[in-house]
């Protein structure tokens, strides 16, 4: 049973391009949703306490594109050694 009074580190872990001046490569993508399933799978194991699904829409000439990101908020009751910040 996970007590969120227990939380005493938060990390913040965006995947997906959230800002349209800096795109991000798939391989940034993809170490990002790594470090998700870390957080998620070692020791000390973090809990998903809150998400946040955002998008936003761009005109690229006649055509509008859609950026669409997704930020997790893990929690941990202690900062992982191997997280750095």
């Amino acid at each position: 049973m996970f007590d969120l009074t227990d939380v005493r580190y938060v990390k913040r872990i965006i995947v997906g391009n959230d800002n349209p001046q800096n795109l991000r490569s798939p391989a940034e993508i993809d170490a990002a949703n790594e470090l998700l399933n870390r957080c998620l799978h070692d020791a000390p194991k973090g809990v998903i306490i809150g998400t946040e699904k955002n998008f936003a829409i761009l005109n690229v000439g006649e055509h509008q594109v859609v950026l669409q990101w997704l930020v997790y908020h893990v929690g941990f009751p202690r900062k992982p050694s191997w997280i750095q910040d």
